[in-house]
């Protein structure tokens, strides 16, 4: 999630529309910043600006938002061939960067630029179209939540935001579009709000946790998260850095597994089985624990407030695959549509 701007990142307020989060820790921990470097959620382009003015050579932008590279294309020239612009995934980087790098950043979730948008249907703050869709193209939050059977919809909500009244709030979203089909954030936000106790002060919205969970399904994040972690292992050289943020404690759980097992820092749930054979680490940890904003950052940039960043450089170890099943992320079958 970002939000501002670019290359003076100790300098912003909150005047700027998009803060990088985190981005004098990362720059401090990725010190110093040389070589080619992967920015994985170009979004706004804070991180990738801020790498250039860090001392990168070049600098490749991935971003599935076809917005996002409309937008770079005003100020990418004039960095000439420092910087290239990619439509694509970061689930596929090693592929997209064709070169072995020297560092990749990823900030997970969605972009301030997308949430401020009512158009783009991401936030129940103001009322717009239920669509979700990073890529701007394929299902839409809209299409999911008027399709997906109600245990299906149940799981999601339940796996990918941590909503404990997911079966009260699947069972009123089908019986809602039984009478006519949920088209609008703000209807669904009332559905979901009326399943549950009015918040207390300083609580967030009834709905945050349900809109997190449809449009990380709709997008699929954690599947994009897993398969991008072991593209950045496969495209750093040794030596190289990844650096990832996250916003919730979803995504830092699945980093934090792939960071433990690439490390070989992974503990034995049973100190009577047999111990694990000896595995050569993939990365080294540079920061030992998560790295989280400090007060001052926060007060700039309320968004950051739950932000995490985690950072490992890789050794010379054989890149490994693993799998999302290794990773800890749930399963959800999306069959029975109606």
């Amino acid at each position: 999630m970002q939000g501002p701007l670019p290359g003076r990142p100790s300098s912003q307020t909150s005047d700027d529309p998009h803060i990088p989060v985190l981005i004098d820790a990362i720059l401090r921990e990725c010190a110093p910043v040389s070589g080619v470097w992967l920015d994985g959620t170009l979004g706004a382009g804070g991180y990738t600006r801020a790498l250039l003015a860090a001392g990168a050579e070049r600098v490749i932008g991935v971003d599935r938002d076809p917005l996002a590279l409309q937008m770079a294309a005003g100020w990418a020239g004039s960095y000439g061939g420092r910087l290239r612009l990619v439509a694509g995934t970061f689930s596929d980087l090693d592929a997209l960067a064709g070169e072995a790098l020297d560092g990749v950043v990823l900030d997970l979730g969605v972009s301030s630029m997308q949430l401020d948008q009512p158009e783009r249907g991401f936030s129940f703050m103001k009322d717009g179209p239920l669509d979700m869709r990073m890529s701007q193209s394929g299902e839409s939050a809209g299409d999911l939540v008027n399709t997906v059977d109600e245990g299906a919809l149940a799981d999601i909500l339940y796996h990918y935001g941590e909503e404990r009244a997911s079966r009260r709030i699947a069972h009123a979203i089908v019986a809602a579009r039984a009478v006519e089909p949920i088209t609008r954030t703000a209807r669904l936000a009332e559905i979901v709000a009326k399943c549950l106790p009015r918040p207390k002060p300083g609580q967030s919205h009834p709905a945050t946790r349900s809109f997190q969970a449809i449009r990380i399904a709709v997008n699929t994040e954690f599947t994009e998260l897993a398969e991008g972690l072991n593209a950045a292992e496969r495209a750093l050289k040794p030596g190289g850095l990844l650096a990832v943020v996250t916003f919730h404690s979803l995504e830092d759980r699945i980093v934090k597994r792939f960071f433990q097992l690439a490390s070989g820092h992974e503990a034995n749930a049973n100190r009577y089985a047999p111990a694990k054979a000896d595995t050569k680490a993939r990365f080294e940890m540079v920061t030992r624990k998560a790295v989280a904003p400090d007060e001052a950052e926060i007060a700039r940039n309320p968004r950051a407030r739950s932000a995490k960043l985690r950072v490992g450089r890789r050794t010379q170890a054989p890149a490994k695959l693993l799998a999302p099943a290794d990773l800890g992320l749930p399963e959800i079958q999306k069959k029975g549509r109606r």
